[in-house]
């Protein structure tokens, strides 16, 4: 029963969850094994799991979780391998931005939000669920972090329209 169980929560949930972690790391390959790490957290605590009010909630937390710890070990790594170069550029070179690169550059809580929000088409509710916060700590991240990425994005006002090609461009 257990197995079929998760068997069937796998099923459902595997694709958003890869996709969920790909839009907060921007790294198709590690997206995958994140997934694939919140689905065996998942099974490893499949009791509290289907006791939770929204078992699909939990999971997702379960991915936020362990995708903020990569990119914070990520962007530790970065700092280390990349300071030589950082003090010898130029602060006036410009660089494209594209939503993925603009994304990284929010801090972790305004990006959930934006993602949860506007990719995944969660209600203020459920984002709450999910990453654990009040409705009125996701209403303020994600206004934030929307307007953050507009202006990252060049102050266009169809930048969050671009968040609907997200899933296209894994």
């Amino acid at each position: 029963m257990r197995d079929t169980a998760f068997r069937e929560y796998f099923e459902r949930h595997h694709d958003s969850m890869s996709r969920l972690a790909y839009l907060m790391t921007g790294e198709a390959e590690i997206a995958d094994d994140l997934a694939a790490d919140a689905l065996t957290e998942v099974w490893r605590h499949w009791d509290r799991v289907t006791a939770a009010d929204d078992p699909a909630a939990y999971g997702h937390g379960i991915l936020m979780n362990l995708a903020r710890n990569w990119v914070r070990r990520r962007s530790r790594e970065r700092l280390l391998t990349l300071e030589p170069l950082r003090r010898a550029l130029d602060p006036d070179v410009s660089a494209v931005v594209d939503v993925r690169g603009a994304l990284r550059r929010l801090p972790h809580r305004r990006r959930a939000c934006v993602v949860l929000r506007y990719s995944f088409d969660l209600s203020e509710k459920e984002v709450a669920t999910i990453l654990g916060i009040s409705v009125g700590a996701v209403k303020s991240a994600t206004s934030r972090g929307a307007r953050q990425l507009a202006e990252l994005l060049g102050g266009s006002s169809v930048a969050l329209a671009r968040i609907d090609g997200w899933e296209a461009a894994r």
